[in-house]
């Protein structure tokens, strides 16, 4: 039976502990465990805890950790995302399957096309939901180390200061992903709903990026990245 797994926001190491609001809360009311139950934690270093549940109440849950273990091999492949900003849902289930597919890092990006307008307070929440989104992605998947999750920024900006033995850009009419050469790390562009524009195109281009396709058909920018991180993983990672 697969042991209830959950990331704590702070340093942990052997010896009992008690949990954080939001997870005793969970543990407690959510998924109704009880004192005695065994459970896995991990603090995104790497390493995974083993322990057990020593009190559960309304309020306070305890948890003994009694085992130390090396986590989960992350891809040799380390891999940064430049993700289009899209709406709602979309979003979400971008970074949350790039999580599951061994994405190194994700940044939102803000282009011409983007329909998605952020303020500095919604942005802020919206960064937040996002790493929670990780969270919980890389508790289910068994990853013991956390994407990054960058705040948006303009296409620019990511094009000018994003470095990787190879960039690519996403595009219908390219070469296939397969032939490029292998990357130990890898710059992954994909535009918004609308798509990206001629001009940036140009720009990322300039920038060291190069045309690749998945296939004959347009996927829409929440397949994307989950259709060209399983190719990469395959070609050049852990798959």
């Amino acid at each position: 039976m697969r042991l209830s797994r959950f990331f704590i926001d702070a340093p942990l190491a052997l010896g009992q502990h008690e949990l954080p609001e939001a997870q005793a809360h969970y543990i407690g009311r959510v998924l109704r465990l009880s004192a005695g139950h065994a459970v896995q934690l991990f603090d995104g270093s790497g390493t995974e805890y083993l322990g057990q549940l020593m009190e559960v109440g309304k309020k306070r849950v305890s948890v003994e950790l009694v085992e130390r273990q090396p986590g989960l091999a992350e891809s040799p492949l380390r891999v940064h995302l430049g993700q289009g900003l899209s709406r709602g849902e979309r979003m979400d289930w971008a970074i949350q399957k790039a999580t599951e597919l061994g994405v190194t890092e994700i940044t939102p990006l803000l282009s011409e096309r983007c329909e998605v307008r952020l303020n500095d307070e919604r942005a802020d929440k919206r960064l937040q939901h996002w790493r929670q989104i990780a969270i919980s992605a890389c508790e289910q998947c068994g990853r013991s180390v956390l994407p990054r999750i960058q705040a948006p920024v303009s296409l620019e900006d990511w094009l000018q200061r994003t470095e990787a033995d190879l960039k690519l850009l996403l595009h219908p009419v390219a070469e296939p992903l397969e032939s490029h050469p292998k990357p130990g790390t890898l710059a992954l562009l994909i535009g918004p709903e609308g798509g990206i524009t001629d001009g940036e195109i140009e720009s990322a281009r300039a920038r060291g990026f190069q045309p690749a396709r998945l296939g004959p058909r347009v996927l829409r920018t929440e397949t994307a990245p989950v259709v060209a991180l399983s190719v990469a993983q395959h070609l050049w990672g852990d798959f």
